[in-house]
C-alpha cells in the first residue's frame, strides 16, 4: 500500500518533469476560431511539408495570401484546401492586408488570428502553444519570440540587431518589453481590428507590436523554434541589400508610428 507521504512525492516529481508536446496546453486551442493567415511568394517547394504539419492541429480557416507568385504556390495552397487570396502588390504586410480584407468579408468572424510563414523557419507546431496562451491568459497578443530557440544559423546577426534596436526603443517608448519581431504570432480579431494596420511591406510585424504596445493591448511573448528555411532563400535575410533595407524600413515604420500617435494624442 502507498502511504500519502510517498503519493505526494509522486506528485511533486511529476510536476517537476516537462510536459510532453501531446500533453501542453497548446493541444486544447481549438475552443478558439482560429484563422490561419501565410503571406507567402513562390514557396511551392515549402506548402506541402507545411500542410502536412498543419493537418495535425484542429485550425480554422487557412488563408494563403499569395503575393504575386510566379510558380505552383496558389495552385497547391488550393489543393491542400486553403483559401486563397491573390495580392499582386509585393510586399509582406501587403500580403497580410489582402487576407485580412477576405477574413472582414465573411459572416462567421475568427475569434484568434494567427500569423505564420510559409518558409517553414517557422515551426507551425508552436502555433497551438501562442493560442492557448491567449485563451488561458489575458493577452491580446501573442508573440513567437524566436532568440533562444533558433538552431544555429537561422537568424542572421542583422535580424538579432534588428529585433534589439526596434523592441528596445519600444520599450523605451511605452515600457512594453518584447526581445522579437518574429512572424509567428497570435491575436484577438477583436484587438487586431482596432489596430488599422497598414504597413505593405517589412514593417508590418513592429508596427503591430507598436500599436498594440501604444493602445496599452496585453502583450506577452513564448519561445519557439525556429529553424533555416526549408527550401529557396529568403526575401530579407538571403542577402545584405535586403537586410539593409529591411532594417531602414522597420526603424521608419517606428517614426511614423509613433509621429500619427502624438498627432492624434494633440488633436483629442
Amino acid at each position: 500500500m502507498i502511504s500519502p507521504q510517498s503519493a505526494l512525492l509522486a506528485r511533486l516529481l511529476q510536476t517537476d518533469t516537462p510536459p510532453a508536446v501531446n500533453d501542453m496546453p497548446s493541444q486544447r486551442s481549438c475552443a478558439s476560431r482560429i484563422d490561419v493567415v501565410i503571406p507567402a511568394r513562390n514557396e511551392e517547394a515549402c506548402l506541402p511539408a507545411l500542410f502536412a504539419a498543419l493537418s495535425r492541429q484542429r485550425l480554422g480557416r487557412v488563408i494563403v495570401a499569395d503575393n504575386g507568385s510566379t510558380d505552383a504556390t496558389a495552385r497547391i495552397a488550393a489543393d491542400h484546401g486553403a483559401v486563397v487570396v491573390h495580392e499582386p502588390r509585393l510586399g509582406y504586410g501587403a500580403a497580410c492586408l489582402a487576407a485580412l480584407a477576405w477574413i472582414e468579408r465573411q459572416v462567421t468572424p475568427p475569434d484568434v488570428v494567427a500569423f505564420l510563414d510559409a518558409d517553414l523557419a517557422d515551426d507551425p507546431d508552436g502555433l497551438p502553444t501562442l493560442v492557448a496562451h491567449l485563451e488561458e491568459t489575458d493577452a491580446d497578443l501573442v508573440i513567437g519570440s524566436r532568440l533562444r530557440r533558433a538552431e544555429p544559423g537561422a537568424l542572421t546577426l542583422p535580424q538579432r540587431f534588428g529585433s534589439f534596436l526596434a523592441c528596445g526603443i519600444i520599450r523605451m517608448i511605452t515600457g512594453v518589453r518584447f526581445t522579437d519581431l518574429g512572424p509567428l504570432r497570435a491575436v484577438r480579431w477583436p484587438c487586431l481590428q482596432t489596430l488599422g494596420m497598414t504597413d505593405t511591406t517589412w514593417g508590418w510585424t513592429v508596427e503591430m507590436q507598436f500599436k498594440s504596445a501604444l493602445k496599452k493591448l496585453r502583450c506577452e511573448e513564448i519561445d519557439v523554434h525556429y529553424r533555416c528555411r526549408h527550401a529557396g532563400r529568403s526575401k530579407i535575410s538571403g542577402s545584405i541589400v535586403g537586410s539593409a533595407r529591411a532594417g531602414i524600413k522597420i526603424l521608419a515604420t517606428l517614426a511614423t508610428v509613433w509621429w500619427q500617435w502624438r498627432r492624434r494624442q494633440r488633436a483629442s
